[in-house]
């Protein structure tokens, strides 16, 4: 039974589904479900029966909308600090997790929505999916990394472009630029998802979270020292396999 109000948590076969379940108000991400995100996260990263995750939104409409505006104006200022905690909090647990995460992406993935996404390893998108970040048009910025993020996966011009018009992409235009990895048709998006993730699933486990780990901490350093990481870490993983250890250490 599902413990959660506005996600959808379940495992199989070493798979661990995140599902985004507020479909009425197009998955948009509220204090609630950054609250239960947050919770279910180091779960996932904990558990051992679970290899990877895939996250992905219900409904026809979209992967999610961004955050639920809402709140914005509404909430006492406690609630206000509060959702800024998490919401600081939440993003960085995502890019915490140690195991890969595939985001599962169809129809509308907005503000919150694609920076969530892009906080994911791996991004499989529907032929129907816009991608933006239009927080510009209602006088504000992202505030989820958006602006630090995509600068990381796209060529810069045209993430300058799409953050400072606002304007919404397709998913063809999406993979190109570098924003998504591969655009299925909607009713093979959830197979090539998993089969995604199985062909992970067969890699070597320990190697898989060496390579993330490598990657993601090299991003900010030189190349110099980005080089001393990976040869750390080849190092590590080599004394671990030979030492027969059947657990994955974090970061």
């Amino acid at each position: 039974m599902n413990a959660f109000e506005t996600i959808i948590y379940e495992k199989k076969e070493g798979i661990a589904y995140i599902t985004l379940n507020r479909p009425r108000a197009l998955n948009a991400v509220n204090i609630r479900m950054r609250d239960e995100l947050y919770e279910v996260l180091p779960a996932l990263d904990d558990d051992p029966q679970v290899m990877i995750g895939i996250i992905k939104g219900a409904g026809d409409k979209g992967f999610s909308a961004g955050a639920d505006i809402t709140e914005f104006g509404t909430a006492p200022s406690q609630a206000i600090a509060r959702q800024v905690r998490w919401e600081r909090d939440l993003w960085g647990q995502f890019m915490g997790v140690s195991k890969p995460l595939i985001a599962a992406i169809h129809g509308f993935a907005l503000g919150a929505g694609i920076e969530m996404a892009m906080c994911c390893d791996i991004r499989i998108a529907s032929d129907d999916a816009r991608f933006g970040l239009p927080e510009v048009g209602i006088g504000m910025i992202p505030t989820a990394g958006g602006s630090q993020t995509m600068p990381r996966l796209v060529w810069p011009g045209m993430c300058i472009a799409n953050i400072l018009t606002g304007e919404t992409i397709g998913a063809v235009e999406a993979m190109r630029i570098g924003l998504i990895h591969r655009v299925v048709k909607r009713a093979d998006l959830m197979s090539a998802a998993e089969g995604m993730a199985k062909l992970i699933m067969s890699r070597g486990q320990l190697a898989v979270r060496y390579a993330k780990q490598a990657i993601n901490r090299g991003l900010d350093l030189s190349l110099e020292q980005g080089l001393e990481v990976e040869g750390e870490l080849f190092a590590l993983l080599l004394s671990t396999v030979g030492a027969g250890a059947t657990t994955y250490p974090r970061k």
